[in-house]
């Protein structure tokens, strides 16, 4: 038999009756308004979301046990809000969670700080980082005591689909070596970045541009403590953040095929020592210096998967399985909590009354696709055109990100403004168009003042070509966000 894990019972509205007979659907025939796969962020966040509503919920994930991984370990301020709105703020708490108030960028040894911007009340809004799985931990447990909602430890193998029309009925399972189903009216799959669902149901492909490899530091020096930290240099991007009062997250990005990365110059680990330790802040370099020695390396595929409107009857996709960018603005979870909340919106009994209406819940889904893009279109767009700077191979994109650097360098609404975006503050695309070819003209202006004399009217020509590689870098981007 499965794990089953009930919730207590659902609020006084609903008659002990009603309550008992919706609970023993779940436990014992394996039906439910909603299920959902995956017990990660965004699966018991949703689980909770509609269980809230009066939703019959069952949550499904074939390991309940903490999860080990080196992402989803940093939460933006506007995550932080998406959460606090879910009602889960508390899972926060009691995991040595630590605040951040920001970035530091250091560009060849050269630091800028990069804060949150106060609001309007004068309060500096707060990230936090924290270990993944202590903090999904928290999450489960908030699932299994909300009401309506039935966590099962077992493993998604299939959808059970209406062979006429097409409509996801539910899933078939295995629990234990037998074969079982679960039945609901929708089907939310949210199955993580290595979906194996994705396929058959979403039109776009995931592109892996390169792989963070990570390490844990164990009592690191930080330049700026409770911040994060971007370090740029002739390598790829590395970042740094505290996720414990003793541990410290590093990320180094190596794309595929790099030259100091190769077997000859002694694979990732020479990468790690002749490129990313001569970059980094001089008191974090023992604790890394450690790391390294311990060997205790560990990677993930930084992918890209523009969102796509979701069509199937019966079915849902979200989280990463439908939509992925680039974890270096640490914006993943931000999109996943918000999403949460919009759908949750969208699919009330006040909006939906019964889920099984299909065309209504289709209908709902196509504005889903177009509202959320207020809160993922920015992060989205910034995480891959960033990246494309902080990672320049060639002089163009070298100058962008000078250019990018100098302009922090300038503060004032040079830094609150795009860090804002970071952070899912500001959610206006148009902000981040503005920002980003400010940077590229401001890149361009420092080329022409650094150039000699002579040269000065050779410089202002390239500028153009510039232009051009800013115009690569954030148009597939922007045109991936307006795409049906």
């Amino acid at each position: 038999m499965p794990m089953i894990l009930d919730s207590p019972a659902s609020s006084s509205t609903t008659s002990l009756l009603e309550k008992d007979e919706r609970e023993e659907r779940r436990r014992l025939h394996h039906e439910a308004d909603i299920i959902i796969v995956g017990a990660g962020v965004v699966g018991c966040a949703a689980a909770v979301a509609f269980g809230r509503q009066g939703r019959s919920v069952i949550l499904l994930e074939r390991s309940l046990k903490e999860p080990d991984r080196i992402v989803g370990e940093l939460l933006q301020p506007g995550g932080v809000e998406a959460l606090e709105r879910l009602g889960l703020a508390d899972c926060l708490e009691n995991i040595d969670a630590i605040p951040c108030y920001g970035y530091q960028v250091i560009y060849y040894n050269d630091p800028v700080e990069i804060p949150y911007p106060k609001d309007k009340a004068g309060k500096r809004p707060e990230g936090r980082s924290f270990h993944h799985g202590r903090f999904i931990q928290k999450l489960r447990a908030a699932a299994m005591k909300t009401p309506n909602v039935t966590v099962v430890e077992s493993t998604v193998t299939d959808v059970v689909k209406n062979g006429w029309t097409g409509q996801i009925l539910g899933v078939e399972c295995t629990t234990k070596s037998a074969q079982d189903y679960y039945f609901g009216a929708l089907t939310i799959i949210s199955d993580g970045y290595a979906s194996k669902f994705r396929k058959e149901y979403i039109p776009n492909a995931p592109e892996v541009r390169s792989k963070f490899w990570a390490l844990e530091l164990i009592d690191a020096e930080l330049p700026a403590p409770r911040h994060g930290h971007v370090i740029l240099s002739d390598g790829p991007p590395t970042l740094i953040y505290q996720i414990g009062t003793h541990e410290t997250r590093i990320l180094c990005d190596i794309p595929e095929k790099l030259p100091s990365a190769s077997v000859a110059n002694g694979g990732v680990k020479g990468h790690l020592r002749n490129v990313v330790l001569p970059s980094l802040p001089e008191c974090t370099r023992p604790s890394f210096e450690r790391a390294v020695e311990h060997g205790k390396f560990r990677s993930m595929p930084n992918s890209f998967l523009s969102p796509s409107t979701q069509k199937t009857p019966g079915m849902i996709i979200l989280g990463d399985a439908m939509n992925m960018r680039h974890p270096l603005t640490g914006g993943g979870m931000t999109v996943a909590f918000k999403d949460v909340v919009l759908l949750r919106e969208l699919l009330s009994p006040e909006n939906v009354p019964a889920l099984d209406e299909t065309k209504a819940v289709l209908k709902q889904m196509q504005r889903f696709h177009w509202k959320r893009k207020h809160g993922s279109s920015v992060i989205n767009i910034l995480a891959m055109a960033l990246y494309s700077l902080f990672a320049a191979d060639d002089l163009n994109l070298k100058v962008l990100q000078l250019g990018c650097f100098k302009y922090f360098q300038r503060g004032g609404a040079c830094i609150d403004e795009p860090v804002s975006l970071l952070a899912g503050i500001i959610v206006h695309p148009a902000v981040l168009v503005y920002h980003f070819f400010a940077v590229a003209m401001y890149g361009i202006w420092i080329k022409i003042c650094q150039a000699p004399l002579l040269q000065k009217p050779l410089a202002a020509l390239s500028g153009f070509a510039v232009i051009w590689t800013a115009i690569c870098v954030i148009g597939p981007y922007l045109v991936s966000e307006i795409r049906w």
